[in-house]
């Protein structure tokens, strides 16, 4: 953007983080590096960090209340708009469940690590994808609805597989907990549904499964890293 006299100002990005905190320090850390390595002249991006509770949003979340999660959120982006934030990202997949409402709502706009993960497919030829994530992700729509617009389709991990997917989420990777017997069942699931479903891709539709799965391929398929696309899409923002 520019000033009235002319000149370059600087545009600033909002993060609601927190949820959970190792994945907002991996975005933070992220969006300067790939700010710097975008702009040879040296500098640093413009961030406002607004970090909120996950335990408050996941009860809300168990409690299926959609509505008290974007009534939580709605105040929280307009507090990093009034801040001054030109526009703002959710440091997390689960929360994107609500993400048209809290767009409707915000005052300034929002980048979806649902869109942009779905263009980062569709450039690579991704066909068939599956899903790692919290159950609250992986039961919701809210991947599909964007990825079907595309012709991708979608395969989730069976039943007792998500069971231990959300569990190891909510009581390991969020806690900053994490073990290489996770990382391996994990990889177990993975393999499973390359055999078995002929997955092209695995969206870690977590923030924090990037920091147990941190290769880039599995099973030799592509991982792809929403927290790493959605801070190249937010840079790509910055430097517009």
């Amino acid at each position: 953007m520019e000033t009235r006299n002319g000149t370059q100002q600087m545009k600033t990005i909002g993060i609601i983080g927190g949820i959970g905190p190792e994945s907002t320090i991996a975005y933070y850390r992220l969006l300067i590096a790939g700010y710097r390595r975008q702009r040879p002249d040296g500098g640093s991006p413009s961030i406002l960090l607004n970090s909120v509770d996950v335990e408050k949003l996941l009860a809300l979340m168990e409690n299926h209340d959609l509505p008290g999660v974007i009534d939580y959120l709605v105040p929280e982006v307009k507090r990093l708009a009034a801040a001054g934030a030109d526009f703002g990202l959710i440091a997390a997949n689960t929360p994107h469940i609500v993400f048209d409402e809290l767009q409707q709502r915000s005052p300034i706009p929002l980048l979806s690590i649902v869109e942009a993960t779905c263009a980062e497919a569709k450039a690579r030829g991704i066909e068939k994808a599956a899903l790692l994530g919290t159950r609250f992700t992986m039961q919701a729509d809210f991947y599909p609805a964007v990825f079907s617009r595309e012709g991708i389709a979608w395969v989730m991990p069976v039943a007792d597989e998500q069971f231990y997917i959300h569990d190891k989420y909510v009581n390991e990777l969020l806690q900053d907990i994490f073990l290489p017997s996770t990382r391996a069942r994990l990889l177990e699931v993975i393999h499973r549904m390359r055999e078995q479903e002929q997955i092209e891709c695995v969206v870690l539709a977590g923030t924090e499964l990037p920091l147990v799965l941190s290769q880039d391929n599995a099973a030799g398929i592509p991982l792809l890293d929403t927290t790493k696309i959605h801070v190249e899409a937010a840079v790509a923002r910055l430097l517009s």
